[in-house]
């Protein structure tokens, strides 16, 4: 079986397809909300009611649990609110300062691959830190996007220490997908001790303000969309509700 890193990355729509609309959001979105309008938006684009959507978001602080969340890695269950969702994974951390992209795609027009899809995702992000010179890098065993810190001290096992700058997560229903990535701008990581993120004990989180690299959110976005378009196509700006 091909790696994720072998898969090729292109998830190009059929010849004609309209482009991608790109939304984002200013204020922060309470994640009920989200979830509601994600729901709406996907059954619009599988009955063919409504083009494609990526919507950019920040979330007030808050842990969700995916379809694999083990209690036991809710550290501090009282300390935000903690809200279950359909997406894969374990339990992830959303907030201010970080950058949640909500991707609603209809794999139909593109390609009915799950492991392509999430291959593609994480090339979004590694296309995306790649513009503001930072190498993210893919791990097959750990589904996100990491960096190396060697600056740190090494692992147990003396290799060197790595930390997750982006977290994945997908569903899919009638092959248009829907929940998707955040990556980290400046987020406040003491937040994410208050669980075990995404299952993983042995590995950190940093950010790109962590980095060093004092980037505003709009700086990210614009490179999230060049990034977006090489892999998934054309996409249009939704226009501001007044």
């Amino acid at each position: 079986m091909l790696t994720r890193t072998e898969l090729h990355a292109s998830m190009l729509p059929q010849p004609g397809s309209p482009p991608v609309r790109w939304r984002i959001s200013d204020d922060p979105v309470p994640y009920e909300e989200a979830v509601a309008e994600m729901e709406r938006q996907v059954a619009a684009i599988a009955d063919g009611e409504a083009d494609e959507l990526v919507w950019l978001v920040e979330h007030p602080p808050l842990y969700t649990a995916g379809t694999s969340a083990d209690v036991a890695d809710l550290i501090e269950p009282d300390r935000f609110p903690v809200f279950s969702t359909g997406r894969g994974g374990e339990y992830t951390y959303h907030g201010p300062g970080q950058r949640v992209v909500y991707v609603m795609l209809d794999l139909k027009r593109r390609r009915q691959d799950v492991r392509a899809y999430v291959a593609a995702l994480e090339d979004l992000v590694i296309r995306t830190l790649d513009m503001m010179n930072v190498r993210g890098e893919r791990r097959e065993d750990r589904v996100g996007v990491w960096v190396r810190r060697p600056e740190k001290l090494l692992r147990p096992d003396g290799s060197m220490a790595e930390d997750k700058i982006a977290a994945l997560g997908i569903r899919l229903r009638r092959w248009v997908s829907f929940h998707g990535l955040s990556i980290n701008v400046e987020p406040d990581l003491s937040h994410f001790s208050g669980i075990v993120p995404c299952g993983i004990s042995t590995y950190g989180v940093t950010s790109l303000v962590d980095l060093g690299l004092p980037v505003m959110m709009a700086d990210v976005d614009m490179r999230l969309r060049e990034a977006f378009e090489e892999i998934f196509g054309p996409s249009r700006m939704e226009a501001k509700e007044v």
